[in-house]
């Protein structure tokens, strides 16, 4: 009996000891991520972005793309868990303005920080002249829930062509339809 109770008694002692670890090794990977500057904060988020092959109004298709609608690349970045690595097929290119943005969800929650990407298409009455670092703007995206009519502040904001992509996550899953956006610069060729 007393090697039973001192059997439990070890096990319970493993499992603290492995749960602080495990918390430990998920602080120091949150401060990383915060050093970084670069990473989209969605604590508490539903991560799951719309499928939506809609487009918003006056987005111009890209005229010279480096990656053709129809070919493949491998995703660089990770806005999402299984996205880096993945092949992604291309479905659409455009030229336009694209910004990171941090914004409170209408859906309520903890604020979204650095929010990869919004395009000027989705910024309501945008206009063509780009915004700058720090303009308030309200958010007329739909691809993640909370997004549509926030109030946002800009982070960031570049020229370049953006690409609306088909992937399967390397974590497994079902495959991603239509995932808005994904930069030149976070694709490769395969």
């Amino acid at each position: 009996m007393k090697k039973k109770i001192a059997l439990l008694g070890a096990i319970v002692i493993l499992a603290v000891a492995l749960s602080a670890c495990g918390k430990s090794s998920d602080q120091g990977q949150a401060a990383n991520n915060s050093q970084q500057g670069t990473n989209m904060n969605h604590t508490g988020m539903d991560m799951e972005h719309s499928s939506s092959d809609k487009l918003p109004e006056g987005l111009k298709e890209a005229k010279n793309p480096k990656f053709k609608v129809g070919s493949q690349a491998v995703v660089l970045n990770d806005h999402m868990p299984g996205m880096k690595g993945a092949t992604a097929t291309i479905v659409g290119a455009y030229d336009t303005t694209i910004y990171t943005v941090s914004y409170v969800p209408t859906t309520g929650g903890e604020k979204v920080t650095n929010h990869k990407w919004i395009v000027q298409e989705e910024i309501k009455n945008a206009g063509d002249k780009p915004f700058a670092k720090g303009s308030e703007v309200t958010l007329m995206a739909d691809h993640m829930k909370g997004m549509n009519g926030a109030k946002a502040t800009i982070d960031s904001a570049q020229q370049t062509t953006v690409y609306v992509v088909d992937y399967m996550p390397t974590t497994g899953g079902s495959p991603v339809k239509n995932h808005k956006w994904v930069t030149e610069s976070e694709l490769s060729a395969k």
